[in-house]
């Protein structure tokens, strides 16, 4: 801990390099968003702190290597055990960083299961990654062939690339951070991790059991800081052959710039303009009370969250009439308060993002049925300079509107409605993105046929967020290049080589 000139004590991150924390002479103010006060300092890292970092996942890598993925495997279920022994201590420094809920009181994936966002989520979702490629690493196989006119047998191996760049979001940083990081070390990489700067508190509480759990120094090195500074040298560095990103498409255009020189491996999951369609023969009420979850829960700040729903004609007024009233009941308030939903969006600045798109909505005439500048939001008064927003329903938005095809990633959806089939595709496709959809209805022959039109790389029918980690996540278009989960994860941090055997 230190103290600042005003005599309020924050907490200061250090870089995790080599098997130790290491100081950083440059810092940047870390704010708590549901106080909008700084809370932590995090090191503003650059060149010489990713050269080091680079340096040390170098040196490790012919040890870690060589080791079998089982013994590899033992390594990583001890950090997850030591992870789940902390749970509480990283779903509390989670929301702080954050500003999700600790504990909110919401069924997100499964009609009548309770699932809280920092405490049943993000962090046993960080431990269970760890846990599956841990285990998963083991069962995959290589290919075979023979070729008996030529004497020859052909056959497959896969070897781990080398240094891994992993650059991980603000939205769920946890969570996805050790999605990266445990297929990387599972299959033998060293990695070199930039999560984002401001929320970079619980990938530094993790550094701190990872010589505990076994792991050797340098296979996990931890580098903070902003993207221009120390991802841009992570990206750039010749000694890097593979980088991870998860984040924004401007940034991932920049990353293939800095990569291309190298001809690095990438795997770019970026961001989503998810449309839920409603046909009239759908189960009302579910879709209702799901698609209020899809497209509000951790603040609309999830890649996989709806930010367009389209509504069948017939159907539309009453659809309309009923996700607003749930909408409205959606609780947004201080993030350690159970009976609430939501808590703060992440920065000042992206509050002012989101609001803008509301702002635009109303000048171009649409009609902002609840949320923002409709219904007033009372928060306690040490919250009351933090970044919250209500849940925001905005009908009649024009196909062509920046609010429809941009991504917001916020407690915004717009609603409109469709006639037929081919028209609900053609607006659920109307967008440069194609991340995921969801479609709501009870005929099996057109959840097929839908769902094989839409551009997305993840569509769900009757449902949301329900994952098999097996298979395969990412998304098309401006959403992203490669896939990651399980056997494609598998495929991402390895090289594939054959070898042909006369005999």
């Amino acid at each position: 801990m230190s103290k600042t000139a005003d005599h309020r004590t924050h907490l200061v991150l250090e870089n995790y390099i080599g098997g130790k924390f290491v100081p950083c002479s440059r810092h940047i103010d870390s704010y708590d968003p549901s106080t909008g006060e700084v809370y932590c300092k995090v090191p503003d890292s650059g060149t010489d702190e990713v050269e080091a970092a680079v340096q040390a996942a170098r040196e490790a890598f012919p040890d870690w290597s060589a080791r079998s993925p089982a013994e590899r495997g033992q390594v990583m279920n001890k950090l997850a055990d030591l992870m789940e022994a902390q749970l509480e201590e990283l779903a509390q420094a989670e929301s702080r960083d954050q500003g999700k809920t600790v504990s909110s009181r919401v069924s997100v994936c499964v009609p009548g299961k309770t699932v809280m966002f920092a405490r049943t989520v993000d962090v046993p979702r960080a431990v269970d990654n760890f846990r599956f490629f841990s285990s998963s690493v083991l069962h995959h196989t290589t290919d075979c062939t023979t070729m008996d006119h030529l004497g020859c047998v052909n056959y497959t191996v896969r070897s781990p690339v080398g240094v891994a760049g992993l650059i991980s979001p603000w939205n769920l940083p946890l969570y996805l951070l050790t999605w990266k990081i445990a297929p990387a070390v599972a299959t033998g990489n060293t990695v070199v991790a930039k999560p984002s700067e401001m929320t970079s508190v619980t990938a530094w509480m993790m550094c701190k059991l990872l010589e505990e759990a076994g792991f050797p120094p340098g296979v996990v090195n931890m580098v903070f800081g902003t993207g221009p500074r120390a991802g841009d040298a992570l990206v750039g560095h010749p000694d890097v052959p593979l980088v991870s990103f998860t984040g924004s498409t401007a940034t991932a255009q920049r990353i293939t710039e800095r990569s291309a020189p190298f001809c690095k491996k990438l795997s770019l999951e970026l961001g989503g303009k998810n449309p839920a369609i409603v046909f009239s023969d759908a189960d009302l009420d579910q879709a209702v009370t799901t698609t209020v979850r899809s497209s509000f829960s951790n603040q609309g700040e999830i890649c996989l969250c709806t930010s367009r729903i389209y509504v069948e004609r017939s159907i539309y007024p009453e659809f309309l009439k009923r996700f607003v009233a749930a909408a409205r009941e959606w609780k947004t308030g201080a993030p350690s308060d159970p009976d609430n939903n939501n808590g703060a969006l992440v920065s000042r600045e992206h509050l002012e993002k989101v609001r803008s798109f509301v702002t635009l909505a109303r000048s171009e005439g649409a009609t902002v049925l609840c949320g923002e500048g409709e219904d007033p939001l009372l928060l306690p008064q040490r919250n009351t300079s933090g970044y919250f927003m209500r849940p925001t329903v905005i009908a009649g938005v024009a196909e062509s509107s920046r609010v429809m095809q941009d991504e917001i990633f916020g407690p915004v959806v717009c609603v409109n409605p469709f006639d037929g089939e081919d028209d609900a595709v053609a607006k659920g496709n109307g967008v440069r993105y194609g991340l995921a959809a969801t479609v709501w209805t009870r005929d099996v022959g057109r959840v097929h046929r839908v769902a094989r039109r839409l551009e997305a790389g993840l569509v769900w029918t009757n449902c949301w967020l329900v994952r098999d980690l097996n298979l395969p996540f990412g998304g098309m278009k401006n959403s992203g290049v490669g896939r990651e989960g399980g056997r494609d994860s598998y495929h991402f941090f390895t090289e594939v080589k054959t070898i042909t055997v006369k005999h």
